[in-house]
């Protein structure tokens, strides 16, 4: 709850930071200005600080991971970190930072809306929950899998090509945007089943792309304890086929049955 809720505060904080950085910026209505006199173009401080937040933001992921629980898709996770750190880092060296400005404000766009339907997940906000998760679906849906493979994608694979000729951080920079398209098509693959599911059953059960194992585990806890506290637990006999209920006294027949078919009398 605590790690979604300093999320989303982040993730709000930089996307609208992105908004407002770029909202001037020529490259963000017109793609090919984010080649427009490469390499030669002044890096603003605004542009600057704006990668600061971002590239330290996900340090901080990486730093955290040991201490993070281990979700189902938590070598997609590491994948997604190394590679987004290798995409600012590098595109910030290569003053590709015009294509990093869109790839970050992008990304923050759904993952506002994915830490808040955590959060009321967490909550049991069942009506408040499954809402948030349909935005966040469809946003996700529609930045990751049509505006960033036409605005990032189509843009550095082909626009540049009309300025200047490959070189080792064309072939970079692409392959590590190939790379969160992946992760992109392999999330939205989860995503689409949750909907699926969400549309035949009308509810949410769990939360959407990284479920916890370890949280299913808890919540098998949960119950064992609530079945205790309510004086009713069951037990196998390893002997027989048959159960013995304990509910706080002894069974009505008080006898144990034997794997031979004779009962015997406590």
């Amino acid at each position: 709850f605590f790690v979604s809720s300093w999320r989303f505060t982040f993730y709000i904080i930089s996307f609208f930071t992105g908004l407002a950085v770029l909202y001037d910026k020529p490259w963000l209505w017109d793609h090919r200005e984010c080649w427009t006199g490469y390499p030669q173009q002044p890096l603003l401080p605004s542009l600057f600080w704006y990668y600061m937040l971002e590239l330290s933001f996900y340090w901080s992921l990486v730093f955290t991971l040991p201490f993070d629980v281990k979700r189902k898709d938590f070598k997609e996770q590491i994948v997604h970190h190394a590679a987004t750190i290798f995409l600012i880092s590098f595109s910030y060296c290569a003053n590709y930072i015009r294509i990093g400005t869109l790839v970050m404000v992008i990304h923050d766009a759904s993952d506002c809306f994915l830490e808040p339907t955590k959060i009321f997940n967490y909550m049991k906000w069942k009506k408040t929950c499954d809402s948030l998760f349909m935005i966040f679906s469809a946003v996700f849906l529609i930045s990751r899998l049509v505006v960033y493979p036409y605005t990032v994608l189509y843009n550095t694979y082909y626009y540049s090509m009309e300025i200047f000729e490959p070189f080792f951080g064309y072939y970079f920079v692409n392959a590590l945007l190939m790379t969160l398209q992946l992760l992109h098509i392999f999330w939205s693959c989860l995503i689409i089943h949750m909907v699926y599911k969400f549309i035949l059953q009308g509810t949410m059960e769990k939360d959407m792309r990284s479920d916890t194992e370890e949280s299913d585990k808890d919540e098998e806890r949960e119950k064992i304890k609530e079945k205790e506290k309510n004086g009713i637990t069951y037990f196998s006999n390893g002997t027989s086929n048959g159960y013995i209920q304990r509910n706080g006294s002894e069974p009505l027949n008080n006898r144990v049955h034997l794997a031979n078919g004779h009962a015997k009398e406590r």
